[in-house]
């Protein structure tokens, strides 16, 4: 058996929780992982991982086996990019993960276009309104929102992206128009749950002026599709981000409020693991995202400037 083959069926194979998940990743059947986990063991002369029927678990030999069998092939895909240089083709499977809502309208289209122009390259897109993890859960690239604290990643941002208010002429006609950011406390406002710590806070700022307000409304969601649903049907005031509201503000469906106050930007960023030489596939994957929101934003500049 080919030793390189193993280790990089193994990696792979210790990331997930039961030998089914495996197979899925795989394309194969689980009975296949099972016997070449056995080979493997048989070969090596040691048992790598414990089996039951729920979930698989690493010995101690496993756990070595993953550690040092990772840093070998990821010193052997540098040296092969080294070699390749800005010449390689981009092909291979790249993995990509990106938030549900967001994903499915921009970043769908994206690897749409993505794969007519390097047809050598098999994506797997991962949408999930969960945080993954690049390094312990393999993704080559993640789409995320402002700025990565985690030095082991390098975020590169590939749309400006600013956050704005809004409401439906519906809401506006029946409550008013907010004239300061003082009056939003007395509106129904539509908030996202993003976390417990800025759950109904919001940040307004006007040269040197700033507000920290606290808002509330009867709905609230952690789903960023939801609330807008919500806002056009004439529920309250949403803080959305300019890439999901400008189309409705160009249709008049929204109409921004407070449009002097800014308020804290949620720029678009490509995340990917920090290495010394990216592969080609990611490297072309980021460059045709900064692109592909480049030409959204030049088409959406025509017909409207919410941009």
């Amino acid at each position: 058996m080919d030793p390189i083959s193993d280790l990089g069926f193994f990696v792979l194979t210790a990331k997930h929780a039961t030998l089914a998940r495996a197979a899925q990743e795989l394309g194969v059947t689980a009975s296949t992982v099972s016997k070449r986990l056995a080979a493997l063991e048989q070969r090596l002369g040691v048992r790598l991982m414990n089996r039951t029927t729920r979930r698989i678990s690493l010995t101690a030999e496993g756990e070595a086996y993953l550690a040092e069998g990772s840093t070998l092939l990821d010193g052997l895909n540098v040296l092969e990019q080294t070699i390749a240089g800005g010449h390689a083709v981009p092909r291979g499977l790249l993995r990509v993960h990106a938030t549900l809502g967001f994903g499915r309208r921009h970043i769908v289209p994206a690897v749409s276009r993505f794969i007519r122009e390097f047809p050598q390259v098999e994506v797997q897109l991962h949408l999930s309104d969960r945080p993954a993890s690049l390094v312990e859960d393999g993704f080559d690239v993640a789409i995320r929102f402002g700025d990565m604290p985690d030095s082991r990643l390098t975020a590169r941002t590939i749309a400006l992206n600013r956050r704005l208010l809004c409401a439906s002429p519906r809401y506006l006609e029946k409550a008013g128009e907010p004239a300061r950011p003082s009056d939003l406390p007395s509106h129904d406002c539509i908030v996202i749950r993003e976390s417990d710590e800025t759950y109904g806070t919001w940040y307004l700022s006007s040269g040197s002026r700033t507000e920290t307000l606290k808002v509330r409304g009867r709905l609230s969601t952690n789903d960023g599709a939801a609330a807008l649903e919500w806002a056009l049907d004439g529920h309250g005031i949403l803080l959305r981000s300019e890439w999901e509201a400008a189309a409705y503000l160009r249709s008049g469906r929204l109409k921004q409020v407070l449009a002097d106050w800014t308020l804290p930007s949620a720029n678009i960023v490509a995340v990917y693991p920090t290495r010394q030489n990216l592969s080609a596939r990611t490297r072309a994957f980021v460059g045709q995202l900064a692109d592909w929101f480049a030409d959204q934003r030049r088409l959406g500049a025509k017909v409207g400037d919410h941009w």
